[in-house]
């Protein structure tokens, strides 16, 4: 990791809105059929990218729904094939859109956040919901 050019670049959000039912917080999960596994919307960012551009492109792709961005949450760095990921994270409201199934995401679920913390896959992205919640001094 000395010069960068190593490192995967990737973006993505903690998406939340207030649920349409009883008003409360929900964070939004997608399953990757390819991995089998519940995660927040993230992906890869294209060539000069900016990173949050490239969160909000793959909120909008992978859920149907354009978001409205907030706080920075923590970037998380793992290893994936002995190259090291960085993914960049933010904090979203969403606002208007409709999931449809396509081929990275196959469902999404809007989980209130002890739910969302359980369903994710990855024990690293349960901190994110922590970091949301403190970013809208909900913790």
């Amino acid at each position: 990791m000395t010069d960068g050019i190593d490192i995967i670049r990737a973006a993505g959000c903690v998406l939340w809105r207030r649920s349409p039912v009883d008003g409360e917080l929900e964070v939004c999960l997608v399953h990757r059929p390819k991995y089998d596994d519940w995660s927040h919307p993230k992906g890869k960012l294209k060539r000069a990218e900016d990173a949050l551009a490239g969160a909000l492109r793959e909120v909008e792709e992978e859920t149907g729904y354009s978001a409205v961005p907030g706080a920075t949450l923590p970037t998380l760095g793992y290893v994936v094939g002995g190259r090291t990921k960085e993914v960049r994270y933010w904090a979203a409201e969403a606002a208007d859109g409709c999931f449809r199934p396509n081929s990275e995401v196959d469902r999404v679920l809007w989980l209130p956040p002890p739910a969302a913390r359980h369903r994710l896959t990855q024990p690293r992205d349960r901190d994110l919901v922590d970091a949301l919640l403190h970013s809208l001094h909900l913790a």
